[in-house]
């Protein structure tokens, strides 16, 4: 299992529910606390307000789940899949992602700050307008997704493969351009003069 930041244990949990079958269910506004969820199966459901605080989801299914002003607060998920899911003014801080796909997972207008990520396959994911403030994305692969007008200022960047990757409006300001591939990534003028400057170099109008 992967490390959270700063070596921090995952919360532990006092109740478990094993092997629910979800598919289809609408949430709304319920509230979990220090709960194990394996083997749950939320695909195509709904899921509004609903808090789940310092929960783990263990080979949970996600798939094409929609989720909207919900809460996942340091919670810690392992060998989930969320293909095709949606998360919409969601707040994620503070949790761990470890061995999970998130093939066509879109992310808006959320706060994810402080998640860990390493090493996560983020190819087909997207975020927009999101806060991943200080999150761990170290080695996370995100060639060719598009993570637009998010706040990464923080963010623990070491060896990510940005390739290709639209960040167009994110804050760059955490990047060491030496340490990260950045290959084709799709940037505007006021980011270059961010990454020239990290470079040590001496940006003048003329």
């Amino acid at each position: 299992m992967a490390e959270r930041k700063y070596g921090e244990p995952a919360p532990k949990t006092d109740a478990t529910i094993a092997g629910a079958d979800w598919y289809g269910r609408k949430l709304q506004r319920e509230l979990y606390q220090g709960t194990l969820f394996a083997d749950l199966d939320f695909t195509e459901g709904e899921n509004f307000g609903t808090v789940f605080n310092e929960c783990t989801f263990r080979r949970a299914r996600f798939n094409a789940s929609v989720h909207h002003s919900a809460a996942f607060v340091n919670c810690t998920f392992l060998s989930c899949n969320f293909f095709d899911s949606r998360f919409t003014e969601c707040k994620v801080v503070g949790s761990m992602f470890d061995g999970c796909q998130f093939d066509h997972m879109q992310v808006i207008d959320g706060d994810w700050a402080f998640v860990g990520l390493p090493g996560a396959d983020l190819r087909r994911a997207s975020f927009l307008r999101t806060r991943l403030r200080e999150a761990d994305l170290t080695g996370a692969q995100c060639q060719r997704s598009s993570i637009r007008d998010v706040d990464l200022s923080g963010a623990w960047l070491h060896s990510v493969d940005f390739s290709g990757c639209d960040l167009r409006g994110s804050d760059l300001s955490a990047l060491e351009p030496e340490n990260v591939r950045l290959k084709e990534a799709i940037i505007t003028i006021d980011q270059t003069i961010v990454i020239a400057e990290a470079l040590g170099l001496d940006v003048r109008l003329e």
